[in-house]
């Protein structure tokens, strides 16, 4: 059964939600603040929230972007802001759908199958194609166009992470800890870095200036298949 969080403030738009979409094989939970939402998301392992912006107690953006640092759960935004620029910050800062209020449920409801439809595929296979790449992670062969790249098992392991969060930054602790996880107590703090370059050199048609492989300067790094901010490198 798939577990949504409804995070909306407006208690019959809340109840609307859940009924529209009660017919489904579906467990819900309603938050109606950030904190509610945090308490659920502590608890329970979503596969999918349809997050308000506008909150009592702040903004869906900001907890789209801290939900990002560790998950990569679909997230749907609601808002009744329709410029442009504030459904590109919600898509930059790691939404997978933007719908603007007033809007029909019989709409949401298409939205959040097909989103979860396209999950479930992505989890059931281990193969990712983007632009010339082909990444079969489940036969350990990897080719951008016709070449075919080596690459270590510490190699395909970050790449892997980052290709199943492509677009969101991933911390450097966050990669080290999913990476080195033997049980050694100490992990060179070069060890992520150098393994990043060596995916850049690998992969990058310019390493010194990556399209693909991105740093945020003092948090981490993404896998990029459209533009983000303007200050990422």
């Amino acid at each position: 059964m798939k577990k949504i969080l409804v995070v909306e403030d407006d208690t019959a738009l809340n109840n609307g939600i859940v009924l529209s979409l009660s017919q489904n094989d579906f467990e819900f939970s309603k938050a109606y603040t950030i904190k509610q939402a945090k308490d659920y998301i502590n608890k329970i392992d979503f596969d999918l929230i349809i997050l308000d912006i506008n909150l009592p107690d702040g903004s869906g953006l900001d907890l789209c972007k801290q939900i990002r640092q560790t998950l990569s759960v679909p997230i749907i935004f609601l808002t009744a802001n329709d410029m442009e620029i504030d459904v590109v910050t919600g898509f930059e800062l790691g939404g997978d759908d933007y719908i603007t209020k007033p809007f029909s449920l019989s709409i949401l409801r298409a939205r959040v199958k097909s989103l979860l439809r396209r999950t479930e595929q992505l989890v059931k296979s281990k193969k990712y194609e983007y632009e010339n790449f082909i990444f079969d992670f489940d036969n350990m062969s990897f080719h951008k166009g016709t070449e075919e790249i080596i690459l270590s098992k510490t190699e395909q392991k970050l790449l892997k992470i980052l290709v199943e969060n492509k677009n969101n930054v991933l911390t450097r602790a966050i990669l080290v800890d999913k990476i080195w996880t033997d049980g050694a107590e100490y992990v060179d703090e070069n060890a992520l870095s150098v393994t990043i370059r060596r995916l850049r050199n690998k992969l990058e048609d310019s390493p010194n200036k990556p399209k693909y492989i991105k740093t945020v300067y003092g948090v981490g790094y993404s896998w990029i298949e459209k533009p983000l901010e303007k200050d990422l490198v």
